[in-house]
């Protein structure tokens, strides 16, 4: 199964390029951030015309906010989505026996709905039981460095603990990434720790993850920064190819 997951920043001008990218790639499945209003009913019918027409997305929205949205090659259940502050910023789709779970994390701008965010990702995926897959603009971390080390936003950018935030908000943006991997998730990117987002002056960070379960293997993995580079979006897409592992024995 091929998924790709895209945070396509609600540019509704390039909407049919970014069709017309993700529809090279022949996706099962995607999982696609910042859709608004606007873009939903547009995205309802390109996805339609590239042979992924079970769509669905995450209204209601809130003013403002966008939504999120997952759309299969093949008929898809309706999930059970994680219980997140903002509702609208997660959906989740079964298909083919695995639930894909997308999610935008608010940024830190928006003060503390963005740890309990994450908090609560981690929570609901340690409760629930399967293969399942976490993709998404997770927002999160600030830093990643050659031994492993995980810096979060908690922190300034001299890697001090920020006061005003503190070590729940730093606990709950590592609880995730690379935390995630303690309760069996597979990180598909961990190794490379490639930019995923980037400053206009050529700073960045790795926001956007592809997380699988234990029973599910990743046998291939992507970003498409050209797409990000040819001005799609100005976050790279994902892409995942996975499939279910075999029983031991």
């Amino acid at each position: 199964m091929r998924l790709i997951s895209w945070n396509v920043q609600r540019r509704v001008e390039r909407l049919a390029d970014q069709a017309a990218a993700l529809a090279g790639r022949e996706p099962d499945v995607v999982a696609l951030q910042e859709i608004t209003a606007r873009s939903w009913p547009l995205w309802q019918a390109a996805l339609s015309t590239i042979g992924l027409p079970h769509a669905r997305c995450s209204w209601p929205p809130r003013p403002r906010r966008t939504v999120v949205l997952v759309a299969t090659r093949e008929p898809h259940e309706p999930a059970e989505p994680l219980a997140l502050p903002w509702p609208e910023t997660t959906i989740a789709a079964t298909v083919a026996g695995v639930t894909v779970h997308c999610v935008h994390v608010p940024n830190a701008a928006n003060g503390w709905v963005k740890p309990d965010t994450l908090a609560a990702v981690r929570a609901g995926l340690a409760a629930a039981t399967g293969p399942r897959v976490l993709c998404g603009d997770l927002n999160t971390p600030r830093r990643e460095h050659p031994d492993g080390t995980v810096i979060s936003f908690a922190r300034d950018t001299r890697e001090r603990l920020r006061p005003e935030r503190g070590e729940r908000w730093d606990d709950a943006e590592l609880g995730v990434v690379p935390g995630l991997r303690d309760l069996g998730f597979a990180d598909a990117f961990a190794a490379r720790r490639e930019r995923t987002w980037v400053f206009s002056h050529g700073g960045g960070w790795r926001l956007d993850h592809i997380f699988a379960s234990e029973e599910l293997e990743p046998v291939a993995a992507a970003y498409h920064h050209a797409w990000r580079d040819g001005g799609l979006s100005d976050h790279s897409a994902l892409e995942m190819d996975f499939r279910l592992r075999r029983p031991r024995g």
